[in-house]
This record gives structure tokens, sequence and C-alpha cells, in this order.
């Protein structure tokens, strides 16, 4: 019995004593991890990313006097596009774009043609092309706008739709008021950048953003007539406006549940005096032929 407690009193002691001994070796060894390093954080934008997108300024003015070069080598200022009364489409790309401008600009031209012959380019807005690369010169504007007319194939419309390219300062200008960051690739050769459509009102104040290269002809619409203050477009253009609001987070106008029971109630209003007015009309007849008897 007491042989049994000693050697079970000496396997409890080795155990204490092993136990400290790895406390005190893992307490004061330093250890090199030499596996790969843990990712980027979900919050981390990746380096080819730094630098570019766009920060959405909206309500802000850009400045109309900055001049430019249109696709015929004429010097122009952006103010020389806006009238006052037709919303302008601002979209920022550059010519030579080997792939990302030239999926915005089909992108958008295709939604162009699917929007009937009333919201043509240069009857209700303009737009404007413009290169954010200050080396591109009017011959190459030229050339992408011959190419964009015939895609977009709708007679008058090279009137109203214009390709610009500026100078290093009319380039930093025009796209520091819009929010547009891009930098140069040297790796590629490229320029990296985002895409987006913009909006601006007739008085040349940013209205709304349209990211991507795939866009709806009824989003361009609301968008324009929002910029216009819904003085452009038909009556049902005007009511769509109303029932739409913009949910940035699918960019895109979707149907607003609040205005839509508004309206609906107004209607049922609507509605049920139409349908009690002629009983009314009736009740007054009736009463008044019993009058004059």
């Amino acid at each position: 019995m007491l042989t049994t407690k000693l050697v079970l009193k000496s396997k409890t002691n080795g155990a204490a004593l092993l136990t400290a001994a790895f406390v005190v070796l893992f307490s004061t060894a330093s250890f090199a991890y030499n596996g790969p390093e843990a990712g980027m954080a979900a919050s981390d934008k990746a380096p080819e990313l730094q630098g570019i997108g766009i920060d959405e300024h909206l309500g802000k003015k850009i400045d109309l006097n900055t001049s430019f070069k249109d696709e015929n080598g004429q010097t122009v200022t952006l103010g020389s596009y806006f009238d006052g009364k037709h919303p302008v489409i601002i979209s920022p790309v550059y010519f030579a774009c080997p792939g990302l401008c030239n999926f915005h600009l089909n992108g958008l031209t295709d939604a162009l043609k699917l929007m009937d012959k009333e919201w043509t380019v240069g009857k209700k807005y303009k737009i404007l092309s413009v290169s954010f690369d200050s080396k591109e010169t009017p011959d190459l504007a030229l050339h992408k706008k011959d190419t964009y007319m015939k895609l977009y194939g709708r007679e008058g419309a090279e009137k109203s739709w214009h390709f610009l390219t500026g100078n290093e300062a009319s380039v930093q200008a025009i796209t520091k008021e819009l929010g547009f960051k891009f930098r140069w690739d040297e790796q590629s050769k490229e320029w990296a950048h985002a895409s987006a459509a913009v909006v601006i009102s007739p008085d040349g104040t940013i209205s709304r953003y349209l990211p991507g290269i795939m866009f709806q002809p009824q989003d361009i619409k609301i968008a324009l007539n929002e910029a216009a203050e819904g003085k452009i477009g038909s009556f049902v253009d005007s009511l769509v406006l109303y029932c739409f609001k913009y949910d940035p987070h699918q960019s895109k106008f979707v149907l607003a549940a609040v205005q839509v029971m508004k309206l609906g109630g107004a209607l049922m209003v609507l509605l049920m005096v139409l349908w009690l007015l002629p009983v009314y009309i009736r009740s007054r007849r009736a009463k008044n032929n019993s009058a004059g008897r």
C-alpha cells in the first residue's frame, strides 16, 4: 500500500515538473513564423485598385468655363453645351482604351437605341464623352465619334453627342469635380479607372451617377427627367419619376412603395368621385323636378 502511494506521488510530481518545464519553455522562447502572410481584411482595397474609383458629388456644380477641344479641333467650353433647358450626360472615358471604356460606351449606346424616337440624343438631352487622357487628340476623338454615330444610327445625333479632349489642367478640373479617380498603370501601360455615366442638370449641377457598363433605358429616362425637374418627357414619364426612387445599393431606380400607395389612394378617391357624381347629379335633378311641381 505504501509502495503504491509512493509510485503515485512520484508520477504526480513528475507530471507537474514536466508541465512546469513546458510553461517555462514557451514563455521564454521566441518563435519565427515562416508561413504565408495573412490575406487582406475585407475592408482593405487591392493594391491595383488604389487611387481609382468614383466619389459621388451630388448637388455640386461643374465649372462650365472649363475649355476642351471638340472632335473637329475647335476650342469649346463645357458651358457651350448647356442651354438651361436640357440635361447633359457626361461619360469620362479615354478613346484608346482597349476594354472598359468601350464596354461603357457600347452599353450606353445599346440602352439609348432601345429608347423611343422621342428620346433621341439632341431632342431632350445631350451627351459629352470626355477623354481623361490629356495626350489624346481631336483626330482620335473624331474616329471614336464616327464609330458610335454609326452604331447608334439615329439621324441628327451627331449634333448633340460630342467627343472632347483637353489639356492636363482641363482634365484634372472636370475629373476632380465629378469625383472620378484614375491612375496610370505602368505594368499594363493602360489607365486604371472606373466607369459611370454622370447626369448633369441644365444649369451644370451633378444630379445622378449611373455606374457600370450596362444600363437600363428606363433608368436613363428617369435620371434625365429628374435632372430636368420633370420638365422633359411625357406625363407618363413624370408619373414614373414620381413612383420610382434611386437605390444606390442596386445602382438603379426602384419602385417606391409609399409613393405608389399615395398614388393608389388618390386614384381610388378619383374613381369614387366619378362613380358617385352621376348619382349626385340624378339626385339633384329629381329634387329640382319635385320642387317644380
